[in-house]
């Protein structure tokens, strides 16, 4: 099978690693809960920060909410609050939004997410 590397849009941002506590993004690490968008990296103060999600609403159409190691059920009026702006959300693993936040990001998709450290 051949294998090759992601190429992303000029000026995107993968996530490229993460550890406890920290995300790697764009070769730089970020330490806490992170949101990656088309405008760059910020940092987050989790589900209870709304403001940094609902700042998303005409920048991106999809937003992986990563919910830490484990996928947990994000507010049901948060999800309908985003989607009323235009905005799907998928909560998954931290881990799992990163890695289809970046497959999206290679396709030059309107995308972003916000992470919870594992």
């Amino acid at each position: 099978m051949k294998l090759t590397e992601a190429e992303y849009p000029i000026g995107a941002v993968p996530v490229d690693g993460y550890g406890p506590g920290f995300f790697r993004v764009g070769g730089n690490v970020h330490e806490g809960a992170v949101i990656v968008s088309p405008v760059g990296v910020s940092g987050w103060g989790g589900i209870a920060d709304r403001a940094g999600l609902l700042a998303l609403a005409g920048q991106v159409d999809l937003l992986f909410l990563g919910m830490g190691a484990d996928i947990a059920v994000p507010p049901a009026d948060l999800i309908a609050e985003l989607d009323g702006l235009g905005v799907m959300t998928e909560p998954m693993s931290s881990p799992s939004a990163a890695r289809s936040y970046n497959v999206l990001l290679a396709e030059g998709r309107r995308v972003a997410c916000a992470l919870i450290p594992v």
